[in-house]
């Protein structure tokens, strides 16, 4: 019987083990950028993924082979319904305890946002007692939040009527006293696509990645599969050896749950940002998603996740340098695809 090589290259990253369920399906932002743009503004926006299709660009990049020719550019179209700010939240910080909760202030939702679906126990608010109370801790706050409700009965391709709700840091400024009053502006207002981001900025898109369910090694870790041998009978698409005999190394890979993961891809630029979702929906609508008819933002290339899924975008947290060299710049597009996915 021949003889395997000895040494293999290692087989898929441990950098995202474990590889478990997102422990939700709008996932909660951890991380935030130091943003200072001399104006206060939300650093994240949820919209839901309806599909892909393509355009074609001139490319601005300098310095590519392409620049300033028309190029082919796979696009992620994601709705982005306006979201209705619902509490203004401040944050202290204590070196023993780290990032505190000083308090919220939460305003009336109106009946049309249906709230209630989502907190059971929504009540009264007296906003004004809430705001005073802030007022008096502002002074050992560090951070500034606002809680935003999507409205996900405005988007087209989505049925259900339950809103998401979403933490954003306020950023753009250095002083929280700035940023409360912000906050306390848009409490019980909405905020819109475009007051957080503009056409040509990179933003991370925060997703979850569609679920695979329980699968082997070889489509979980990419190993190879062994030889299918007359000696195998012990299978071939499994690895030789878990480990040594006395205990079992986590590094080995082995079969579970492939999918439904929390993933964050960094820099994916905003292409287009418009109200009109007719300009991209192509014909008979997007594959298990249907026609885009509330604010729609385009995205170079693929993102997470399935059709109707919660994606969450944030402001840069580590842009390249071309991009804080050149800075935000509008693309131009010279055709939009809208032929029909049926098919494909």
């Amino acid at each position: 019987m021949g003889a395997r090589k000895k040494r293999a290259p290692r087989r898929g990253s441990l950098g995202f083990s474990p590889r478990k369920r997102a422990s939700r399906l709008v996932p909660r932002v951890r991380s935030w950028p130091d943003v200072d743009i001399g104006k206060p503004v939300p650093l994240a926006f949820l919209g839901y993924r309806a599909g892909m299709t393509h355009v074609f660009m001139v490319d601005d990049r300098p310095g590519r082979p392409t620049s300033g020719k028309e190029i082919f550019v796979p696009v992620t179209i994601v709705e982005t319904p306006p979201m209705y700010v619902v509490a203004v939240r401040l944050y202290g910080y204590d070196p023993n305890r780290g990032r505190y909760s000083l308090g919220e202030a939460w305003a009336q939702p109106p009946p049309e946002l249906e709230l209630h679906r989502r907190i059971s126990t929504l009540g009264s608010f007296d906003t004004d007692k809430m705001l005073k109370s802030l007022e008096e801790k502002l002074e050992k706050a560090v951070d500034v939040r606002i809680i935003a409700a999507s409205q996900p009965k405005l988007a087209g391709g989505l049925s259900k009527k339950k809103p998401d709700l979403l933490e954003v840091k306020l950023g753009g400024v250095r002083d929280v006293n700035q940023l409360f009053d912000y906050a306390r502006d848009i409490l019980g207002n909405l905020v819109k696509l475009r007051d957080v981001f503009q056409e040509g900025q990179l933003v991370d898109v925060i997703a979850v990645t569609k679920g695979k369910g329980f699968q082997g090694v070889i489509k979980r870790w990419g190993v190879k599969e062994l030889p299918r041998w007359h000696k195998h009978r012990k299978g071939s698409r499994r690895i030789g050896a878990r480990s040594h005999g006395r205990s079992t190394f986590w590094e080995t890979p082995q079969a579970g749950q492939t999918g439904f993961h929390r993933r964050t891809e960094y820099n994916k630029r905003i292409l287009m940002i418009d109200d009109d979702g007719y300009k991209v929906t192509p014909a008979g609508g997007f594959l298990r998603y249907g026609v885009v008819r509330s604010t729609f933002a385009m995205l170079a290339g693929s993102i997470p996740g399935t059709p109707k899924r919660p994606i969450v975008m944030r402001w840069p947290i580590r842009p390249p340098e071309w991009y804080l060299k050149l800075g935000v710049r509008k693309p131009e597009i010279t055709y939009i695809s809208l032929l029909s996915k049926q098919g494909v």
